[in-house]
């Protein structure tokens, strides 16, 4: 089952988040221990708005068990989604950070896919691609994209598999990225 997140998912939620995005998560939560890095994670889930809140996340649940989520956002809101992160960021370091524009203003964008590793290849991250595809669809969208580490071929042969094409080369805290994107039309 694919259900829209709870605040209470907010534990495996951060999980997850830290797992998919790994040294993201450092810049996003201005913290180093990964206690304290899960820990903020889990407090911009439970906000209404920002990237990475519940309210922007379906979760697969395998026998009521949350296993796996997909947070997708239009792009043209992502620079407003993250000002709670700037501001977390300005009251923690003291410094207003610059955050890397991961979408284009006009797709729908999935920010992060993540299937816990005990659970992995059994086509749940494909069933929340598929609803996260749905998801744009019904909203309207023409398009969703989402970013593939240069390294990642697993995960991008997946993307491709389902219908996505390469757009652009992107870089993502210093990380190289390919952007890809698939019609919802």
């Amino acid at each position: 089952m694919i259900r829209p997140a709870k605040k209470d998912d907010k534990r495996f939620a951060s999980c997850l988040i830290y797992d998919a995005i790994d040294d993201i998560a450092l810049s996003l939560t201005g913290e180093t221990e990964k206690n304290k890095v899960l820990s903020q994670l889990g407090q911009f889930f439970c906000e209404d708005q920002n990237r990475l809140s519940y309210r922007n996340t379906l979760v697969k649940t395998v026998d009521g068990l949350p296993i796996g989520i997909a947070i997708t956002y239009h792009g043209k809101d992502a620079y407003s989604l993250d000002e709670p992160i700037r501001q977390h960021l300005l009251k923690t370091n003291g410094v207003k950070p610059n955050i890397d524009q991961e979408a284009d203003e006009s797709d729908f964008y999935l920010d992060t896919l993540s299937v816990n590793p005990q659970f992995g290849g059994r086509g749940y991250g494909t069933e929340l691609l598929n609803a996260s595809i749905q998801s744009g669809k019904e909203l309207g969208y023409h398009t969703l994209s989402l970013n593939v580490e240069k390294s990642n071929t697993k995960a991008r042969k997946l993307y491709e598999r389902i219908g996505f094409t390469y757009k652009k080369t992107i870089t993502i805290h210093q990380h190289l990225y390919d952007y890809m994107v698939v019609s919802l039309t």
